[in-house]
């Protein structure tokens, strides 16, 4: 049973920016991301890939930034006895976790770490790490003590390779859903190597079409939620056969499954 963590509150002046930033959207956030046709994406194209093969019944897992608890929901479903444990840098999210999933949630910056001695079977993260894109090193160092040797490392993050990187870079300072100056796309590449000694890599996929900024990230592209419905079916189908292409740089995102060394 991994220790109750200490001092999980202190943060960064970057991480007092993200907390206030997401305490902000998380109504507009979880209404978008999180509703039917939203969530059949994310179980299609990035829980489902990136826990292939894995079966985390009975195991202790941290899921990093964590927002109101939904990918811990998604993990309670899919794996009997599944034992959760929400991290998140806002303080409204975490009350939301703690409420909606019924499991512990304590504020955590992963750019500090916190200094207790808690060791999971796994951790997740779900978009999280390109917002602590101010001090990668100390974020993945953190994670790693929060992992036992032989545990798992799932993530999804933007891609830094997605050969339109630079109009996103441009929304990011244009649209107030972004916090431009802590967030940024991650080449898997170059996070693998700031890892080096701490974790090797399993299996990346590189994802992200149609459907995955008009369903997915409605929010952003501000689709209303009567239009998806009826968008999602065809664009659903779209994306998968343009998921279908080779390498990494048509596309937005990557899934990662990492193991602890």
């Amino acid at each position: 049973m991994p220790d109750r963590p200490e001092n999980t509150a202190s943060q960064s002046d970057a991480g007092k920016r993200q907390a206030e930033h997401y305490d902000r959207i998380l109504s507009d956030y979880d209404r978008h991301y999180y509703d039917e046709q939203s969530q059949a994406y994310r179980e299609e194209f990035i829980l489902g890939p990136v826990l292939e093969g894995c079966d985390l019944s009975g195991c202790q897992v941290a899921d990093l930034a964590s927002g109101s608890g939904h990918t811990s929901l998604a993990l309670m479903r899919k794996f009997p006895a599944i034992r959760m444990t929400g991290f998140d840098i806002s303080p409204s999210a975490c009350e939301k976790y703690r409420l909606e999933v019924g499991r512990p949630c304590y504020e955590l910056d992963l750019t500090v770490g916190p200094q207790g001695t808690e060791v999971f079977d796994a951790a997740i993260i779900m978009g999280g790490l390109h917002h602590c894109s101010t001090n990668l090193p100390a974020t993945l160092a953190t994670v790693a003590r929060m992992i036992k040797p032989g545990g798992h490392f799932f993530m999804f993050e933007p891609n830094k390779e997605y050969f339109l990187q630079w109009a996103r870079r441009l929304w990011y300072g244009m649209d107030t859903y972004f916090e431009a100056d802590t967030e940024d796309g991650l080449s898997h590449g170059n996070l693998l190597q700031l890892a080096a000694g701490q974790f090797s890599c399993k299996r990346v996929r590189y994802f992200g079409g149609p459907a995955f900024f008009l369903v997915y990230n409605s929010l952003v592209f501000r689709v209303p939620h009567g239009w998806k419905p009826n968008l999602s079916p065809p664009l659903m189908l779209m994306e998968r056969l343009y998921n279908k292409l080779p390498g990494g740089l048509l596309f937005t995102s990557f899934t990662a499954h990492w193991v602890r060394t």
